[in-house]
């Protein structure tokens, strides 16, 4: 799923080639995207961009009149740009945006369809998507540290929850954990002083330092190479490679459709934690350590053969 940084990307690659340009067709190619009644599609075209932001995991379209588009592309929607003049085919682009500049068309891989796109009036029906959760990158330490403590939750839960912190998912709160050094499991209100800060700093340059490297990448082209696991992330998505700071292989817990990565050696002292799945197959063959996991041989790649 697309998270902070980049959405951010997105933004700016839309601001630059949409904004004050003018909506001219809405093309509604697959109908269960569309999640509003009213305006309805065609209300919007004709009306000139006014601005584009991110709202949480959303990206808002502002229109003429106070006319909003927002899109949520969920784990597999995908932005796309079209010179004038080359619209998309095909049904796996959902929806079609022609605009004066260009075309903006929407696919989503996968059977499962989750993105979605309402269309509302005023500002306040966009501040209703928007779930409150603090924005790392423009706050300071007492903030989050503020947040942080206001729940007891494991930091993994805490760092993708929405009312507590806007824009973080899956692959980056892997990353921000890592840095932090800090379990995935360990507990918000346990955190020590330093804790909090270490938290708090890899937070914030984590999501600075993607963003950025995401721009570069882009080099002012839409950027076409989103993806939930990238060269150069620390532990997310590099089951069963080695942790880049200390060799060891990289851990995953499974809970229903999500994966943790981290490392146990840098983040929970060498400690595994229990994969659900795994752990009640092999119960007290479970190895609970990583020196364990060698003396008793257990393949690495066993966890992904359990249903």
């Amino acid at each position: 799923m697309p998270e902070l940084p980049e959405l951010e990307i997105y933004v700016e690659a839309l601001t630059a080639r949409i904004q004050g340009e003018t909506l001219e067709k809405v093309e509604l190619r697959h109908p269960f995207l569309l999640r509003s009644v009213e305006p309805a599609p065609w209300e919007v075209e004709g009306r000139v961009v006014r601005g584009i932001r991110r709202v949480g995991k959303r990206l808002a379209i502002g229109l003429d009149g106070d006319v909003w588009l927002v899109l949520h592309l969920m784990l597999g929607g995908r932005l796309h740009w079209h010179q004038p003049g080359l619209a998309p085919k095909g049904r796996g682009h959902l929806v079609v945006f022609t605009f004066s500049s260009g075309t903006l068309s929407l696919t989503e891989f996968g059977t499962k369809k989750r993105a979605s796109l309402y269309i509302v009036r005023g500002h306040d029906a966009v501040r209703a998507f928007d779930r409150g959760g603090l924005e790392i990158l423009d706050t300071d330490f007492d903030s989050f540290r503020r947040v942080l403590a206001s729940q007891n939750h494991t930091l993994k839960r805490a760092l993708t929850d929405p009312a507590l912190f806007s824009g973080i998912g899956n692959a980056y709160s892997d990353e921000i954990l890592h840095r932090a050094r800090l379990s995935p499991v360990a507990l918000t209100q346990r955190l020590t002083e330093q804790d909090c800060q270490r938290f708090f700093e890899a937070a914030q340059n984590t999501l600075a330092e993607w963003t950025n490297r995401l721009r570069k990448e882009a080099g002012g082209e839409f950027p076409d190479k989103i993806t939930a696991s990238r060269s150069g992330m620390a532990v997310h998505g590099r089951y069963g490679k080695p942790c880049p700071d200390c060799g060891s292989p990289v851990q995953r817990i499974r809970y229903a459709q999500t994966e943790t990565h981290y490392c146990a050696h840098c983040q929970t002292g060498g400690r595994l934690l229990a994969d659900r799945s795994l752990s009640r197959l092999l119960k007290k063959d479970w190895p609970r350590t990583l020196e364990e996991l060698e003396e008793r041989a257990v393949p690495l790649t066993i966890r992904s053969t359990v249903r």
